[in-house]
């Protein structure tokens, strides 16, 4: 795992000792820092699916990138169409400022890349990156959350966005 996620696992408490050892536990989120986590998520997973379409020559994974566009980009808005109807304003917070410089520097490592190298690292950066997002969902931000729609969307976000995990881990073991 490189060093971005491994820091964003630490941040939400998903592993397995993290959370256990932590001197003092992170506060608790409140919904209009997790709707802005779950955008930001969204918005790094559009931005990496833009660069593999930039970049990439390989069928599979240029159609593997329309997918992340396209179904990050439905969800989020939803997540702004829900945010407006309650009338919330989403909130930056630690977690989500780690996310975005995290993801800032993977995307340029992989912006140095090319060919059959830069679709290897693409798309492990991809079940990595849904390796996490999806435990961030299902260990912290969905029961977390307070608001009854939005648990929905962050619900049916993680069947989504498990699928999204499933597809690149066969795509990463056909690159191999």
């Amino acid at each position: 795992m490189n060093k971005s996620l491994f820091a964003l696992v630490l941040t939400l408490g998903l592993g397995s000792l993290a959370g256990a050892h932590a001197a003092t536990p992170a506060p608790a989120l409140n919904d209009a820092q997790i709707a802005h986590i779950a955008y930001t998520a969204g918005v790094i997973d559009i931005t990496a699916a833009k660069q593999a379409l930039q970049k990439s020559h390989n069928k599979d994974v240029r159609a593997f990138a329309q997918e992340m566009a396209r179904d990050h980009a439905a969800v989020n808005d939803q997540a702004l169409a829900l945010v407006k109807k309650l009338g919330v304003t989403p909130q930056d917070n630690p977690t989500s400022k780690s996310l975005a410089s995290g993801a800032a520097a993977e995307q340029k490592k992989l912006a140095a890349l090319s060919g059959s190298a830069y679709d290897k690292a693409y798309v492990a950066n991809e079940v990595a990156f849904h390796k996490t997002v999806n435990g961030a969902l299902s260990g912290t931000l969905i029961p977390s959350a307070q608001n009854a729609e939005l648990k929905s969307l962050l619900e049916t976000g993680l069947k989504l966005f498990q699928s999204h995990q499933m597809h690149a881990e066969h795509l990463a073991q056909s690159l191999k």
